[in-house]
């Protein structure tokens, strides 16, 4: 394991042994109620109550985060809605319209904006369109906001609500793809509700999987009267499991103690650790700034070739200067500080 320095993502960490200890315990614990109806989904809810401040959400576990992201739009859109996204969101980009799958065929709309947010004039622009009625065009519905961005940024509390408030001016819901959300509300030192419901969100994708759990997800509706079609849909979708109880201990253990943030925290550090160190070579430049786990730079070619010969693992991005190559570089609940250090020394040669 020392010998790779794998920077290519946060799907590339195991499990926290928390988690594997709570599947463990699940599994000693002996027959449960099956499809949800167990003790262990029910804490996760309560868990999930008093973490975000509101006594009456419902959430639901899945496995994946293109399940909760497709199931949760399919609640908030009909098969002729369109729901606004940016263009590098995963729901546009890395689903393989799983969304319109799940939806019936509702239309993905990219609103662009600066670092993977979505601009609030631009948003207002598109959503000023007189469409609204007319049979000839798909029907304005959701707006999807991704927390953190897929350009490592985070949105205020601010910045979500003036888009909830544009949404809400136009009779549209609001959906939050959280596959990072634990590292945005460690970067922006807010409550998770202040960056979720109390700003507008209507329903959010909760993400566990990319910061500790082995394969977890929630979906959580702040809004209830929402949620009245998700149980017949995640059915229907393949995604209601027998034994959920072995989903929700993961979420059980992810949410306890706060281990959710400490994840975050951590790898959030290690990317301020490795976004610190290359920033101080020269030519280094960084695309967007570090607001997550997720850092983005553009890398000339002799640095690049010395972080791979030390084995350090990463992917290309797309820059927007012709010539120059960029990178991705992620950490982890499991990134150590040694390896950052290593990286650093291999880059700087």
């Amino acid at each position: 394991m020392d010998a790779v320095l794998d920077f290519r993502s946060d799907n590339t960490a195991g499990a926290h042994p928390a988690i594997i200890e709570a599947l463990g315990r699940a599994y000693r614990a002996g027959p449960m109620a099956s499809y949800g109806e167990d003790p262990l989904t029910e804490r996760v809810v309560r868990r999930l109550r008093a973490i975000f401040e509101h006594d009456s959400l419902v959430a639901y576990p899945v496995a994946t985060g293109t399940a909760a992201n497709a199931l949760a739009l399919s609640c908030l859109t009909p098969p002729w809605g369109v729901v606004y996204c940016h263009p590098a969101a995963h729901i546009q980009v890395d689903e393989a319209g799983a969304p319109e799958l799940f939806s019936g065929g509702a239309k993905l709309v990219p609103v662009d904006g600066p670092a993977g947010k979505i601009d609030a004039l631009a948003l207002a622009t598109v959503l000023a369109q007189d469409v609204k009625g007319v049979v000839h065009h798909p029907q304005p519905a959701a707006v999807s906001i991704t927390q953190a961005t897929e350009c490592g940024a985070s949105y205020t509390p601010d910045e979500v609500g003036t888009l909830a408030a544009l949404a809400r001016e136009h009779g549209l819901a609001v959906h939050m793809d959280g596959a990072r959300l634990a590292n945005a509300v460690v970067h922006l030192g807010c409550t998770p509700a202040a960056v979720t419901w109390q700003a507008g969100v209507d329903v959010l994708s909760f993400g566990a999987t990319k910061n500790g759990a082995l394969g977890a997800e929630a979906v959580v509706f702040f809004d209830p009267a929402r949620a009245r079609e998700f149980e017949f849909r995640r059915k229907r979708g393949g995604h209601l499991f027998s034994k959920m109880r072995l989903l929700s201990a993961q979420l059980d253990a992810y949410l306890d103690d706060g281990l959710w943030l400490a994840n975050a925290r951590h790898a959030n550090a290690m990317a301020e650790s490795l976004e610190t160190g290359l920033s101080r070579l020269n030519s280094v430049r960084l695309l967007y700034p570090r607001q997550a786990n997720e850092l983005f730079v553009a890398l000339p070619d002799a640095i690049a070739e010395r972080l791979r010969a030390a084995g350090a693992l990463f992917y290309p991005w797309p820059s927007d200067r012709p010539g120059e190559k960029a990178y991705r570089l992620v950490t982890s609940f499991e990134t150590r500080p040694e390896q950052v250090a290593r990286a650093v020394a291999a880059a700087a040669g």
